[in-house]
């Protein structure tokens, strides 16, 4: 058995083991998942604050269980009934997220561990200068843009040119008929923004890399995939188009066909970053989606040069971070 594989498998035993009540205390850095699975930093890109009403020293510890160094905390929009929310069912990013002041002073009190992102509802008259508030107080990207816009709208240009005035990527949530509108579209604002680093994530996003994925509703396929499709595309195509591996779409992606993925982190090795997008209140075992990310890019990177890229490297380059 390789030590890698070893690795991963001790630190879900372990995991195993653990308990809710004492994931709730807060952790170590000497902790079971960060000893089994010691390989260096790691960058995590996409977290919530409050997500699924999770606490607060909760996620602290979970990040702390995952190995975790740096966490960019991505806020929610403020709160809005219409139809880019769908009614205010996007209110919280459909996931009780909290906002931007909330996840500023949280990233203050925690200045050695967390940064945070700039958010709004992208078609609410003043959003651009709402994001831009919070991008002159440190903000590293615009995120998580997950509402019910075409992406080549007014609005989202906007959201774009704010991105490239400031110098910070834009953070989108791809998902079929819900939110952001157009995926096949986008290679026109890729073309128009070029300056702006553009960062893909959810269902229809990693749905995308199978060129053989004609069913859009389909946002979890499963099975072999052919190279060539949209999303593989996007990553060859456009120096400013990156992907987000975070949450259980990326997973998916991952895990569906390995011998594609091997190939698939070899090829795109300098344009993919770790996220957890994780609302697990453990740290690790079946039901924490970081850690199982984490489990699958230690086994399927084809060495560890890639593996420290997609962990840490890609994430420092991209929001130009100091060492962690």
């Amino acid at each position: 058995m390789k030590r890698r594989d070893f690795l991963t498998r001790s630190a879900f035993a372990l995991l195993g083991a653990t308990t809710r009540g004492d994931a709730e205390q807060p952790a170590s850095s000497g902790s079971a998942f960060a000893k089994a699975t010691a390989g260096g930093p790691i960058i995590d890109i996409h977290q919530h604050l409050g997500y699924s009403g999770r606490p607060d020293e909760v996620l602290l510890a979970h990040q702390r269980a995952i190995g975790a160094t740096t966490t960019i905390l991505l806020p929610a929009g403020r709160l809005a009934i219409r139809p880019s929310t769908h009614g205010g069912v996007a209110n919280g990013l459909q996931a009780e997220a909290l906002g931007n002041e909330a996840c500023y002073q949280f990233a203050q009190a925690h200045r050695d561990t967390f940064l945070f992102g700039a958010n709004d509802v992208p078609d609410l008259p003043d959003a651009t200068r709402e994001i831009e508030r919070w991008l002159k107080r440190g903000a590293v990207v615009i995120a998580e843009q997950k509402f019910g816009v075409e992406c080549d709208s007014a609005e989202m240009q906007k959201i774009y040119a704010l991105a490239r005035a400031h110098d910070v990527p834009v953070l989108m949530h791809w998902q079929f008929e819900m939110y952001n509108y157009g995926f096949e579209r986008f290679h026109k604002m890729l073309e128009k923004f070029r300056r702006v680093k553009f960062l893909g994530h959810a269902q229809t996003w990693w749905a995308n890399i199978d060129r053989n994925h004609a069913d859009q509703t389909v946002l979890y396929p499963k099975g072999p995939v052919t190279p060539g499709g949209l999303t593989d595309r996007y990553l060859s195509d456009y120096p400013n188009m990156y992907g987000d591996l975070s949450a259980g779409s990326g997973l998916n992606a991952l895990t569906r066909d390995e011998d594609f993925t091997r190939e698939f982190l070899t090829r795109h090795r300098d344009k993919l970053l770790f996220g957890s997008d994780c609302n697990d209140r453990d740290g690790g075992g079946p039901t924490c989606l970081g850690a199982q990310i984490i489990a699958a890019i230690r086994r399927l990177a084809p060495n560890q040069q890639i593996e420290r890229k997609l962990l840490y490297e890609n994430a420092k380059r991209l929001f130009r971070l100091r060492a962690t």
